[in-house]
């Protein structure tokens, strides 16, 4: 019976091939010779194993077209397990592949017996590797909401109550410090709504000169200020149907926002230069990182507004209350960025993972992105060091007052154990079981406390 296991040999001498392709008759087997054909045959059959022989044309009595061949493979699909092929081995040429990402290394000639043992363990690791994959996308990062990444308890909460508001038409205001993704709330509300299929409409209220702002979002009508040559309707009537999202409302001026408030009360615009009203069917969203209420006190914002925007209030905490959020935010990213920078980077080392437990995050997830952005397209190794996140030397650990309800205290000390250990383990469940010194049982069991169980697991670790 044959295998569901699909490999791709590449190789130049066809003989070779056919007769490795007949060997592994167990697998579905795919064949190319030279490089290009192996990037094609990689997107079509998505293979879980590669043989790759180094000697590839216009290079065959050489490596440098193999390990340009290997650099792309693991560019394009990361996960794939690549064994490789040389007869002309070495020590340096070894290190160098494993450097890269290879998963082995031999050299020939071939015993097909010792080679079909590496390859039965490369499908049977890449399996494992799917299914903490999964894992992770289950229990630490399948995402309540799109785009928003969900570990902690504060971060859960919040996306179940957006979940239950957003099939409902309330205005909703999300606060926030800079970065910590207001927008994402935002835009999770218009994709769970039922109108999803109609336009969301963003308009940053603080980067928008004060002139200016007016005719965006009402629109203007041919001839009403200077240059104004043609109507044009403003972001309010394009978000007809859909969902308006205003960022930083807190930095609208004072006489817009009594415009917006006859809106909100109306639903109805009145483009500049034009006393005709259009109706308009449009759900609102507003967000801010400033104290509303302190603008109501100083006069800088009017009240009956705010109670128009605020029917329901969501908080973003700050990345530096979500506990260990930002190690499943950071690898979110990195997996992003490992692909779009087309690098084989697998993960992070240790003292990255530490320094980003005790970083502050002033710039939040946005500082977070950039730093695993720029630490992506910098790393040389295989992992992203604390250097290549831009910290040069351990951070001093803040303790804030501690909190002394003792079964909290645990819960909250196992949880972070438990989601650093799979970080650490890069999602391995059996190394993460190891890294605590407890048995698969008991760390399933500690999954399952912290509701990280994921559904119909298989299989052995």
């Amino acid at each position: 019976m044959r295998s569901e296991g699909r490999l791709l040999i590449v190789e130049d001498d066809t003989g070779v091939a056919e007769q490795l392709k007949w060997h592994f008759d167990d697998y579905h087997v795919v064949l190319a010779g030279d490089r290009r054909t192996a990037l094609d045959r990689l997107e079509t059959h998505r293979p879980q194993v590669v043989i790759l022989d180094l000697g590839l044309p216009p290079d065959p009595e050489g490596t440098s077209e193999g390990l340009a061949t290997m650099q792309d493979l693991l560019a394009a699909r990361p996960e794939t397990k690549i064994i490789v092929l040389t007869g002309r081995g070495s020590r340096e040429v070894a290190m160098k592949c494993v450097e890269m990402g290879a998963y082995d290394f031999y050299n020939k000639p071939v015993d097909v017996d010792e080679l079909g043992l590496i390859v039965r363990r490369a499908m049977h690791m890449h399996a494992l590797e799917e299914e903490n994959r999964k894992l992770r996308e289950s229990a630490l990062g399948t995402q309540p909401l799109d785009g928003l990444v969900a570990g902690s308890d504060v971060m859960l909460e919040l996306s179940r109550k957006v979940e239950k508001l957003a099939p409902s038409d309330v205005t909703v205001l999300v606060t926030g410090e800079s970065g910590t993704g207001k927008e994402l709330v935002a835009r999770a509300l218009h994709s769970l709504s039922a109108r999803r299929e109609g336009p969301f409409v963003a308009i940053n209220c603080a980067a928008i000169p004060d002139t200016l702002l007016e005719s965006e979002l009402f629109g203007h009508e041919r001839g009403a200020f200077t240059g104004a040559d043609r109507s044009r309707a403003g972001k309010i009537e394009l978000a007809n149907g859909g969902t308006l999202f205003l960022d930083e409302i807190g930095d609208m001026p004072p006489n817009l926002q009594a415009k917006l408030l006859r809106f909100l009360q109306e639903r109805e615009v009145e483009r500049v230069g034009s006393g005709k009203p259009i109706p308009v069917d449009v759900r609102v969203v507003c967000a801010t990182n400033r104290d509303l209420s302190e603008a109501i006190r100083e006069g800088s914002f009017r009240q009956d507004l705010y109670y128009r925007i605020s029917e329901v209030c969501l908080h973003l905490p700050p990345l530096r209350e979500r506990g260990t959020d930002v190690l499943l935010i950071a690898r979110a990213f990195l997996e992003q960025f490992s692909r779009s920078q087309r690098k084989p980077v697998r993960g992070f080392t240790e003292r990255a993972v530490n320094a980003m437990l005790e970083h502050d995050w002033p710039g939040n997830v946005r500082e977070l992105q950039n730093r695993v952005k720029s630490a992506v397209v910098m790393a040389e190794g295989g992992k992203i060091d604390a250097a290549d996140l831009g910290f040069e030397s351990r951070p001093e650990v803040e303790h804030a007052d501690a909190d002394l309800d003792l079964r909290k205290l645990r819960d909250r000390v196992e949880r972070e154990a438990v989601t650093r250990a799979l970080a650490l383990s890069n999602g391995n469940v059996a190394k993460a079981a190891a890294l605590l010194r407890v048995t698969r049982p008991t760390f399933y069991n500690l999954l399952k406390k912290f509701s990280m169980q994921p559904p119909g697991r298989s299989g052995d670790d």
